[in-house]
Formats: C-alpha cells, structure tokens, sequence
C-alpha cells in the first residue's frame, strides 16, 4: 500500500494514490538524495508536530503583526536553545527543513542571520575578523544581518549612497548616510530583531571611491539592545506578505569602525591606505550569487507545495456532471484542469533539478575561489541572474494557477497558497529585480558571442552560441524514437536562445553605428537583450531537467519521462511565435506540439496525485486545509473558520454602529 494511503482518508484520493503506476517513495529518495534522508525529513516534521512550544493555536492568519512576531521569536528562543538535540545543525538541509517547519509560512524572524549574515562571514571574513565573530554568529551570541538595499537604489549597487570613508590618522573607517534616499530599506532581521549587520557601502580612501565593499557594524547594544551612537533604525511597517519578519530601515550618522571590520577575504586595504582589489570584481557579490543559487530551489519549493494543494483539492472536488447518470466529475478529469495544473507539475520538477545543478555549480566555484581560480564566477553569476529572474517570475505566475485551480476556496487564506504566492513574487524583487537581473545576464551573452566570433572557447551555459545550427526543426520527426524527440526539443530552445542573442547583439551594434553612445544604444536593445537572457535561462532548466531525468532510477523515469516531455512541449508552443519567425518551425508541427501536451496530460492523469505526494510536504508545511494528506477538506475548513477570532462572541461590539443606523432608520419612516 503506498505510505501515503491511511485508514480514514478521503476515498477519492485514496483511488488516486493506488492507481500511480510507481511508487512516489522511489521518486521521494531521488529528490531528495536517498530513502534514509526523506525518512529523516519526516522524523524532522513529527518531532516538530508534536513539539508543544511550537504550536500554531490559534492559527497564525487570525494573529496581529506584533502577536505573530512575538509569539515566533518565543518560537526561535525555544528552538534555538535545543536545537542540537533536534538535528544535525551542519546540515543545511536539515536546518533549513526545520525552521521552515516551525515558523511555517510566516518566516523565520531571524532568517537572514542564517540565509545571509553568516554565509558571507564565512565566505567573505579574513581570519581575524573570523576568529573573533564567526563564532558568535554560529552560536547565535549575536543576531546579524545584511544591509544593502537602500530607499533609492536596489540592484544598481554601483549607485549606492552609503559612504564608508576610511581615516587613516585613526585607522577606521567612518560609515555615513549621507541623504534620505541613502537609507537601507528592507533586510530581514534589521527592524527590531538585529544587533549587528554586514553594511554594504562605497569605500572611500583619499578622496577616490573604490566602490561597494562590505563592513561589520554593531547596530544595537549586547545588554539592553537599544541603538548605539550614530544609528537610527527601525521596522519598514506591513508588507504584503511575511509579516512576521522585521524587515528594517537603518541610517548611520558618521558611525566609527576598526579597519579590520571590513570584510578583506579576497580585497584588502592596509593600515596606510593602500587598497588591493579582489581576484575578480564579482567576488565582492558572493553573498548575493549565494541567495540566487538557492533561489531557484527555494521558488520551486513554492511552487511544488502550490501543486500539492491545488492537485490533492483537484482530486477531492467534484463539480458538474458529464454524464447525466454519473455521479459529480472529480475537477481533476476536466481536461482544462489538467492544462491547468500539470505543466506547473512538470515546471516545479525542473525548476528543483536544475537548481540542485546550480548549487553545485555554487559550491565549485567558492572551492575554486579558496584555490585563487574564479574562472567559473563568470558563468555562475550570469546563469544565476537570469534563473533567479525566470525562475521567480514562472514560479510565482504557476502559484497563481494553483490558486485559481481551486476556485474560490483558493482566495481564502485556509488554503495556504495566497502565503505561497506573497513569498514567491517577493522573490521577483528581493537580491535583484528582474529584469536588471536579465540585463546582467544578456551582457554576459554579448561577450560570449563576440568571443564565437574570436574562435575563442565558451563556458558551458553558453556552449549552444558556438553550434552549427540546423535551419529547420526536427519536431515530429522521431515519433517512435523518445530520445530523438526529446533531443530535437532542446535543440529547439538552442535554436531560439541563439537566435534572440545575435538579433539582440545586432540590435546593439546597428545603433551604435548610428551614432550612439555604447550606453544609450543598449538602453534601446534592452527588450530585445532580455528576451534572449530569459530564453537562455529557459535553455538551462529545460537541459537540466534532461540531464537529471536520464540519470534517475529506472522505476522512475518513465514518469518523470512523461513529466519531462509536458514540460519541453509546453515550453516550446509558448514560444510558438519564436519557433515560427525565421521558418524553423512550420504550422504542421506547431500542431504537432500542441496535440503531444495533450497526449502527455493523458499519461499523467493516473499519477499527479502522486507526483506531488513525492514532494514529501508535510501538513504542517504545507499550512493548508486543502491540501491534507487526508483529502478530509470540508470538515477542516469549517472547523478553521470557527478559529476566527470574528466568532469569539455572537454579536460584535463593531454591530452596534450598525444597529444605531438601522433604529435612525427605521424612526424615520
């Protein structure tokens, strides 16, 4: 019987997990590495669910902003202090895995001490600095966080205003906000949780600027936590989601630090002033290239646990009838509920294979980095851009059917999925906005391609600019050959990403011609750059997926297989109008494509209950009345209304307004 199926659950889909043609425990151990690990990741959730001190009574969404963020730090100080007993604290997925289980979908109050503070310590601290913090940090003696955005600049962090000007006479250097617009503006952490931060800010030494470096700053005092000399800061106010994070402003006011407070792993500046830069100029954005490696993971983490809810409701939900005789359709059997939801499937599974792909490309490049080598930083920060821009924006709009793939239960917060989606498109600004994002990538394109020209060799995400093309598609040419036709499709974005790149670079250099400056001349190529850096990106998750999909266990693949094959399809006929523009495609085989997604959506009917039950999401996580494991939805959402604090009393003092107006009224008549 599959582990999923249990005495007392809804029979419609207990159905559906017995009629899966494999076993979702086989596809659990591959996502997650192994079977010992998915069992590990449940002990982790059980241990959790039956913690008394980490109780969700009343649920969070019926809780004001300043109980929530009270009621989790109680949550983090009890946590914190046995976490040892609990897990593995080396293990990232295992910490990781936890705080997400215990602060559920309201976020960890202190998450960017781990998920950026102490990463770039570690990464970016020379060893004296590292031997007097980095311990500290580890042990949570202190709460740290990164302070970068500012009011007035975000992503350009070549314009931002926070000065730090190093006196020599005193070695230190003075950290200073010199305008309003220069004020950081939304780290994590900051508002009322923080005592120290990572300050990123331009560095200047005898009059010249050096631009953005880090600095290690104490914001509050270790006894009474109130705001050392020279710091104003403070909480940013609600936001639209994550309400339970302090997210913080901070202003410095000619604010003193030792010289050995700047982070001076890979770039230094000596007592006299003298300043010596990095191996390469990207190496002071690792913190960032680290978020964005794991955003692709963590967007497709929303997005599986979106899928889980709106395909498990799918299944229980029955509406309209499509034989007078038969009983209500399960939703789940409309076929536009499938062209709804299973390509969101098929995209939650190849956004986490290929970002698995990423963060070890990451972990490469930092251990080329300790050896003096950054020949992979290049290829790293370009492929994350684009992916965190792709790959946020994808995810948070697949979020969005899943929503609306539930009706209008769907709206309500019991659903789980409107917290889903808040944190999903605030990955679509937050550690770069998009479309910059794109540009950062579209501009490592451009050299790629000026260096095919050269005959120069190109890394690997960029291989595809240095192919000899077919001019016309092999689409529909290998029906009874799986591994052709999957290939003809990845040729199909290479042809796509190729193209777009010399349109944009020949978009480029034909305004150039016309007089313009390099600057304003690729101001007015932008759209066209970033249509190439988003099919670039869409390039890598599609061979990715391919590559993680050919590598599975045997009692697998034929249904990731399937899932692979929705996703390439789909894929392609939404780029229609590309495959179409130059003739490497005709509309026979458009047709083509269009009836294969059909075809695929018929293969994976039997099994989308358990393709995401091998998400392995526990209910706790999931946070929603929709998605039990149980499938017993009605009674659950009726009894988490009865939760709202509206229903404490029968009649709300707020009635008598209303009960004034109504006897004015009625004396009136």
């Amino acid at each position: 019987m599959p582990h999923h199926v249990k005495s007392g659950d809804n029979p419609d889909l207990t159905k559906e997990r017995k009629a899966a043609t494999f076993n979702a425990e086989d596809l659990s151990a591959f996502l997650y590495g192994s079977k010992e690990k998915v069992e590990r990741r449940r002990e982790i959730s059980r241990i959790v669910a039956s913690d008394p001190d980490f109780s969700n009574t009343p649920p969070l969404e019926f809780i004001d902003r300043e109980k929530r963020i009270d009621v989790q730090a109680k949550k983090t100080r009890r946590l914190l202090g046995k976490i040892h007993e609990l897990i593995d604290f080396t293990n990232d997925d295992e910490r990781e895995l936890l705080f997400t289980e215990v602060f559920v979908s309201d976020g960890f109050p202190i998450f960017l001490h781990f998920a950026m503070f102490l990463p770039v310590l570690q990464g970016q601290a020379h060893e004296e600095m590292a031997d007097e913090w980095l311990s500290k940090a580890m042990n949570i003696e202190i709460i740290g966080t990164y302070a970068q955005t500012e009011m007035g600049h975000g992503t350009n962090l070549k314009e931002l205003e926070t000065i730090a000007t190093y006196d020599k006479q005193n070695e230190e250097f003075v950290l200073h906000t010199p305008t309003r617009s220069a004020t950081k503006w939304w780290p994590g952490n900051l508002g009322k949780m923080a005592n120290y931060a990572i300050v990123t800010a331009q560095l200047h030494i005898d009059g010249k600027s050096y631009g953005p470096h880090n600095f290690f700053v104490q914001l509050r005092s270790e006894n009474d936590h109130r705001p050392m000399a020279g710091i104003t800061v403070g909480d940013i106010g609600p936001k639209m989601g994550a309400n339970g994070i302090d997210n913080g402003f901070l202003a410095l006011d000619r604010v003193r630090i030792p010289r050995t407070r700047m982070l001076m792993k890979y770039v230094k500046v000596a007592p006299d002033g003298t300043y010596t830069p990095p191996l390469h100029s990207k190496v002071n954005y690792g913190g960032m290239v680290h978020v964005r490696a794991h955003m692709v993971t963590s967007m497709a983490t929303y997005l599986s646990m979106a899928a889980t809810i709106a395909t498990r409701y799918s299944a229980i939900r029955r509406q309209g009838r499509i034989e007078p005789n038969l009983p209500e359709v399960q939703v789940i059997d409309y076929q536009t509920q499938q062209y709804r939801l299973f390509p969101q499937i098929a995209r939650a599974y190849a956004c986490l294979l290929s970002g698995s792909e990423v963060e070890d490309l990451y972990k490469k490049t930092v251990q080329g980095l300790n050896r003096g080598e950054a020949d992979l930083l290049p290829d790293l920060h370009a492929l994350t851009s684009a992916l965190k821009s792709v790959c946020s924006f994808s995810c948070a709009t697949a979020v969005e059917q899943c929503r609306m793939a539930c009706g209008g239960h769907g709206y309500s917060m019991a659903s789980g999925i409107p917290n889903l989606y808040t944190f999903a498109i605030a990955g679509c600004t937050y550690e770069g906005e998009n479309m910059v994002m794109l540009q950062q990538a579209a501009r490592y394109l451009m050299k790629s391609l000026d260096k095919t020209a050269r005959g120069e060799p190109l890394s690997y995400s960029v291989e595809f600019l240095g192919k000899k093309m077919e001019t016309r598609s092999n689409v529909g040419l290998h029906k009874n050959n799986q591994k052709e036709e999957i290939e003809a499709l990845l040729c199909s974005f290479e042809h796509i990403a190729t193209r777009l790149t010399v349109v944009a670079s020949q978009k480029l250099q034909n305004r150039m011609k016309m007089g313009e400056s390099k600057e304003r001349a690729w101001n007015g190529a932008t759209v066209e750059m970033n249509k190439a850096a988003r099919v670039y990106a869409r390039l890598f998750i599609a061979r990715s997926f391919a590559r993680r999909v050919a590598s599975s266990p045997a009692s697998v693949r034929p249904v990731l297989t399937d899932l692979l094959s929705l996703y390439l399809h789909y894929e392609c006929v939404d780029m229609t109008h590309h495959l179409l523009h130059d003739g490497y495609c005709n509309g026979e085989q458009i047709e083509y494509l269009k009836q294969r997604i059909y075809d695929d959506l018929a293969k994976i009917r039997p099994n989308a209950v358990a393709l995401v039950d091998a998400f392995d999401h526990s209910d706790r996580l999931l946070n929603s009345v929709l998605g039990r494991r149980d499938g017993n939805v009605y009674e659950a959402l009726f009894q988490w209304a009865k939760a709202s604090e509206l229903n404490y009393t029968d009649v709300l003092p707020a009635f008598d307004h209303i009960k004034q107006m109504m006897e004015e009224n009625r004396a009136k008549i």
